[in-house]
């Protein structure tokens, strides 16, 4: 699997084909030295990783000024991915495990993002405001909601309001259970037809 897989599902610039390119190597070379990434699954980079963070891009379209908090980032997912899809966006990673922020700094570094901050911190004590909070299977939804809701910005400037939207896998009804009345649940299935996306969901609730 290699970046093809990523022009397979979106329309990108030469900037931007190039920038996924680039993050095999870069990776591979880290994930030597960090472990970022399962060792076994790094050769899966693409499909669980990459093209599995921009499911979000086929949530939402974020508008250009959009401000994102990929709360839990590791070493980059999602918001690696969907800042080299979204250039015109501001994105923050943040996670509490300093290593992994060091991995995520140095590829945003090496493919000349811009629109991208990592920083070592921990969900709690960041103050900042944002239009959406994303986050890839950090914690059970309830719990990553009481603290990212403090984070979430009044201000609405996407056809979707503002909230958080994660990636999950599996039974997710249990923790969507407290937010049935307004949580979205949208099968990644229906975009990626790869097999690995089976039972992989993409949930968003409005702030």
């Amino acid at each position: 699997m290699n970046a093809e897989l990523i022009t397979k599902y979106f329309q990108l610039t030469e900037v931007q084909q190039a920038q996924f390119e680039q993050l095999d190597a870069l990776y591979r070379d880290w994930n030597a030295k960090i472990n970022v990434i399962s060792r076994k699954d790094i050769d899966n980079l693409y499909e669980h990783h990459v093209l599995h963070s921009l499911a979000i891009a086929k949530m939402v379209h974020f508008r250009p000024g959009t401000t994102i908090l990929d709360f839990g980032t590791g070493g980059g997912f999602p918001g690696i991915p969907l800042a080299i899809m979204f250039p015109d966006c501001q994105f923050k990673l943040i996670d509490g495990t300093g290593k992994k922020i060091r991995v995520a700094q140095e590829v945003a570094t090496a493919i000349g993002l811009k629109n991208c901050q990592p920083e070592h911190l921990r969900g709690e004590e960041e103050k900042g405001k944002f239009d959406f909070v994303v986050s890839r299977a950090v914690m059970p939804l309830p719990d990553l909601m009481k603290i990212v809701r403090k984070n979430i910005s009044t201000h609405q400037q996407n056809a979707l309001p503002n909230g958080v939207i994660c990636l999950k896998g599996g039974d997710v009804q249990a923790e969507t259970q407290p937010f049935r009345r307004i949580v979205e649940v949208a099968d990644i299935s229906q975009w990626f037809t790869e097999e690995w996306f089976l039972q992989k969901y993409c949930i968003y609730v409005p702030a």
